[in-house]
């Protein structure tokens, strides 16, 4: 195994998923005394100490008396091992020369060789020998099945641990068992050491009282993302076979019919839908590339095909021109084929594959936009911090600007209007929110405001092709919210809240059908269910629960807060606090991403894992978060590291007044801007925190900038206004750049990262890893091979789950 730091940070490492031998230690009762008279109360490992006893592992001596200093020989060690492995009588008791069957060490160390867990040397075990820290790590690594996480470690005394040994020592740092920078691979074990890497070795296999399994919040939805074919006959959904995501369909009201029409190994579904009654188009990715492509598989799974099937290019499905004379089996997308940096539109064939260009980008163009009758008459372009609205009357006609934005403003196009001379759209040009304006195509002018919502953006629309109307317009304060456009709309809304009381909702496909609505339910409790109402039978029947084995009454409330930042704005936010408690709490504060976007309220597997394990979570939409309108939105430019870190820092500070956590056992943990969030709280607040997780953030602006993905490019100056110009703001960037400040972190920090990131490349965790490192601060540092930006695979999530929550309970418990 090389050793050497810069091979470990770049070696490519197995996936394996944690296996377990023990169940959980409870149950029996024991005699044994927990109060030794030589382990005071404030003895580091007096917890360690009791807990072991209490469950009958261990046990002192006639006297009342532990001797936890003492060294602790080979013979008690297999004692103790056997114990927690709960292992049953050997079959022999002649394993080794040195260990008769009168030795009080004979049943355990010879059941500990049968599961080949103990070795000896030339036929000897040498029970009265003192245990070595490097033989009580592959002890431990054996007994418990420590497998590669992929996380990569770093001892400073690595040259002194024995060849036999240095694997089994690393899995005890992978996973938590120890996290000291020097192992001292030769030095004695004691009683009270063997014990607290005994404990931290058990935890990592059973759980606690009400604690629920891993694997209930990590794994994917039993069947998710119905849809109904147009005819209404087949259903199709995503169903998890083996870790892999694939497309089932079955007949409308037939359980037993399922069948599986995609067989893709290789590449990950993340999205599909309906072509026609007979073919359906699904969406792939390869290992976090995000090189989206395109497929097509008929309804019976035949002629199963990629039609965009290109190395490193991303295609974007636009929409469908089947009900257009001509174009029965055409639909359009866009795709950077020609260029990474340009998305041009394209007329794709999807039963012969052929392909056409339809609109060639410039270079300016961000987004494009069709008529009613597919062709593409509008494009979003960019100077790189100005937006402009390009507009053609036909295909034959070159685009010409009609609108012109200002920095901050925003004029999002969402549709035609039903007539085709007006565009429906998203605007807060001399507002504050978004809005759902009119654009008036033929004078070149903006139109009525259709809906304004005072307190929030409006964020989506529900349209009915059927109708020609808009039905209702959503927007989301604590929660979403819609405003109903339509008297009939509204009723059947009524109709279905009247079936499921004090439950969300959002109706799925086509909203006004002549009978039957598809829709799904959803809370903070419940990852929801998918049902069918019958508006003829005035019915509600369920087709399949999200995730059936979650238990609402086990799951946490997460609740909207909101309070008020150093210098005035009301930050919005969720508290989500776990069912054992609610005040004195350790707590993991928990920054979005983006961090243009923002938290919502629902399930969040995540959020009710840590609920789950005891911790008060609390997420909070910062300045610069999406759907609070322009003002604050723009207050976060320029502010990463400052006033939008501020306002992470002034939750902390309302927790704690409030009484909610306890002051030191308070983590920070993210994700993306969340990571780089978690950076900068534990480099610039280094006092506040007791931990802190980066999951794939940036650790310095310029290197963030300077690598970002090629498509992002056309929007280089807008993120320089926002993020920082790297000549103009050079100074105001270095000092919120945690990389160039790595001295003033003190806080134990975890890192995770993708190799195939393509928006915040693996240097940016590299290079902070490596200047932990090299002031000697440990710095764990789970790298995948095979994930980008996100963990998506199952085994892969585990991991780093199992290692979070071990890192946490290491660095939070009392």
């Amino acid at each position: 195994m090389i050793r050497s730091l810069a091979a470990c940070l770049s070696m490519g490492l197995i996936t394996v998923f944690l296996s377990t031998l023990v169940g959980p230690l409870s149950g029996q009762a024991y005699a044994a005394p927990t109060n030794y008279k030589d382990v005071p109360a404030e003895y580091y490992a007096s917890k360690e100490i009791a807990k072991l006893t209490e469950s009958g592992i261990i046990e002192g001596n006639e006297q009342g008396l532990f001797q936890p200093d003492v060294e602790i020989t080979r013979g008690v060690t297999a004692v103790w091992l056997s114990k927690a492995l709960k292992l049953r009588q050997p079959n022999s008791l002649n394993g080794f020369t040195d260990v008769p069957a009168s030795s009080p060490y004979a049943m355990a160390v010879n059941a500990l060789k049968e599961k080949d867990i103990v070795q000896g040397d030339q036929g000897r075990f040498s029970p009265e020998e003192p245990l070595t820290r490097e033989q009580m790590a592959s002890l431990l690594a054996r007994a418990f099945q420590l497998k590669d996480n992929h996380m990569n470690i770093w001892f400073k005394d690595e040259k002194a641990i024995g060849d036999s040994h240095f694997i089994d020592v690393v899995r005890l740092k992978q996973h938590f068992i120890t996290e000291q920078l020097e192992f001292m691979p030769k030095n004695k074990v004691t009683r009270a050491q063997l014990v607290l890497f005994l404990s931290r070795a058990i935890s990592t296999v059973t759980l606690k009282d009400n604690e629920l399994p891993l694997d209930d919040f990590l794994r994917g939805s039993a069947q998710s993302s119905f849809k109904s074919s147009p005819d209404g006959k087949k259903m199709a959904y995503l169903k998890t076979a083996n870790n892999q995501t694939h497309i089932y369909l079955k007949k409308t009201g037939e359980e037993a019919s399922e069948t599986r029409i995609t067989s893709l190994t290789n590449r990950d579904i993340i999205g599909f839908l309906w072509f026609s009654n007979d073919k359906i188009l699904y969406i792939t990715d390869m290992y976090g590339t995000e090189d989206h492509h395109i497929h097509v598989v008929n309804a019976d799974g035949t002629d199963e095909k990629d039609l965009t099937p290109f190395d490193q290019v991303r295609a974007q499905y636009m929409e469908s021109l089947s009900y257009m004379r001509g174009h029965e089996f055409d639909i359009l997308i866009s795709m950077n084929e020609r260029s990474s940096q340009r998305f041009d539109v394209y007329r794709l064939n999807v039963k012969t594959g052929a392909m056409e260009i339809v609109a060639e980008n410039p270079g300016n163009v961000t987004s494009w936009l069709t008529d009613l009758y597919g062709e593409v008459r509008v494009a979003m372009a960019t100077d790189g911090i100005n937006t402009s609205m390009l507009y053609r009357e036909t295909p034959a006609q070159p685009f010409k600007p009609i609108l012109k934005l200002n920095y901050g403003d925003s004029f999002i196009p969402i549709m035609f209007s039903f007539d085709n001379s007006q565009l429906f759209a998203l605007s807060n040009i001399g507002r504050d929110k978004l809005a759902l304006v009119k654009y008036n195509m033929n004078t070149k002018e903006m139109g009525d405001t259709v809906y304004e919502n005072p307190k929030a953006d409006v964020t989506n629309i529900i349209i009915s092709y059927q109708k020609e109307a808009i039905l209702a317009v959503e927007y989301e304060t604590d929660k979403v919210y819609y405003e109903y456009l339509d008297k009939e709309y509204e009723r059947l809304n009524v109709m279905i809240a009247n079936k499921l009381p004090n439950q969300s909702y959002q109706i799925l496909g086509n909203p006004l059908p002549d009978t039957k609505v598809l829709l799904r339910t959803y809370s903070d409790k419940s990852p929801g269910a998918y049902y069918y109402y019958d508006r003829k039978k005035d019915t509600l029947d369920k087709i399949a629960d999200s995730k059936p084995w979650i238990k609402e009454e086990q799951m946490a409330e997460m609740k909207p807060i909101s309070y008020r930042s150093r210098d005035g704005y009301t930050i919005n936010g969720y508290l989500t606090l776990p069912k054992t408690g609610s005040t004195n709490l350790p707590f993991v504060i928990l920054p979005h991403g983006g961090p243009w976007a923002r938290d919502s309220w629902g399930y969040d597997s995540e959020v009710q894992l840590l609920a789950n394990r005891g911790y008060g979570v609390l997420q909070m939409n910062f300045r610069g978060s999406t759907g609070y309108g322009k003002e604050f939105k723009l207050a976060g430019d320029k502010q990463w590291g400052k006033s939008m870190q501020d306002d992470i820092t002034d939750g902390v500070s309302w927790l704690t007044q409030q009484g909610y956590a306890d002051p030191k056992r308070i983590a920070i943990y993210g994700a993306s801007y969340g990571g780089y969030a978690a950076l900068a709280g534990v480099t610039f607040t280094p006092d506040l925190y007791a931990a802190g997780i980066d999951y794939m953030g940036p650790s310095s602006l310029f290197t963030f900038l300077n690598t970002m993905p090629s498509y992002w490019e056309p929007d280089r100056q807008k993120l320089y206004k926002q993020v920082g110009d790297p000549e103009k703001d050079k100074k105001q960037m270095e000092d919120r750049s945690p990389l160039l400040h790595a001295d003033q972190i003190k806080t134990p920090i975890m890192f995770a990262q993708g190799v195939n990131d393509p928006r915040v490349k693996k240097s940016e965790s590299d290079q902070i890893v490596l200047a932990l490192r090299q002031r000697g601060i440990d710095a764990p540092y789970m790298i995948k091979n095979d994930e980008g930006h996100g963990f998506q695979t199952y085994t892969n999530r585990v991991d780093f789950y199992q290692a979070m929550l071990k890192f946490l309970d290491n660095h939070l418990s009392k």
